[in-house]
């Protein structure tokens, strides 16, 4: 059995590694499933980029944990200037994403995943996923999966996921002014997080 911690490098998901190290849970590596800008560019927050690559990874190795990063196949680029090919608006490019509709996640995001899933064996692997004990909708969900969560194993709440990941210094900058990462033209991105792109 493999055992393997999807990571986006927020709270949640680096708790759950800081857990799987504390406890002697067993961890064969990190997965890291990344959505590009452009072909060179992370999508994610620059701080949040510059975080993953120059003190989150860093660690997790000094520790003897693998971290894999999956570039996503299509990159932001490609989906905004893709035409399309059916509906009302056949040959116009699709441009920027629209708030809850975002194909910048079906088109970049979830190839990404499906890549990682082709890298291990479905009915041999466990995926450890960051999902905290008050998240109870979201627990839910993983009944009959391969994927624990070892947040609410050990009975840590997102807060606990961030005082844990700060004691650990890796508590990603991103925190001091949202609440959430995610791509920095992410049409569903908070007031705050905007602005600090300015």
């Amino acid at each position: 059995m493999k055992y393997v911690a999807c990571c986006s490098f927020g709270k949640d998901s680096l708790a759950t590694v800081i857990l799987a190290k504390r406890h002697n849970e067993p961890l064969d590596a990190v997965v890291y499933a990344r959505v590009m800008y452009d072909k060179n560019r992370s999508a994610e927050l620059p701080e949040h980029e510059d975080f993953i690559v120059n003190t989150a990874i860093p660690k997790l190795k000094s520790w003897g944990i693998e971290t894999i990063v999956v570039d996503s196949p299509k990159t932001f680029l490609d989906c905004f200037y893709r035409v399309r090919s059916r509906g009302e608006n056949v040959g116009k490019i699709v441009g920027f994403p629209i708030p809850n509709r975002c194909e910048v996640q079906r088109d970049c995001k979830l190839p990404s995943f499906k890549l990682v899933d082709g890298m291990f064996d479905p009915n041999n692997t466990t995926w450890y996923v960051g999902i905290a004990i008050d998240e109870q909708k979201r627990l839910a969900r993983l009944e009959g999966t391969s994927k624990v969560s070892l947040l609410a194993k050990y009975g840590y709440t997102e807060e606990m996921a961030a005082e844990l990941c700060k004691e650990e210094g890796l508590y990603s900058p991103i925190y001091s002014y949202t609440k959430r990462g995610g791509c920095f033209f992410c049409p569903n991105a908070s007031e705050s997080e905007t602005l600090s792109q300015g």
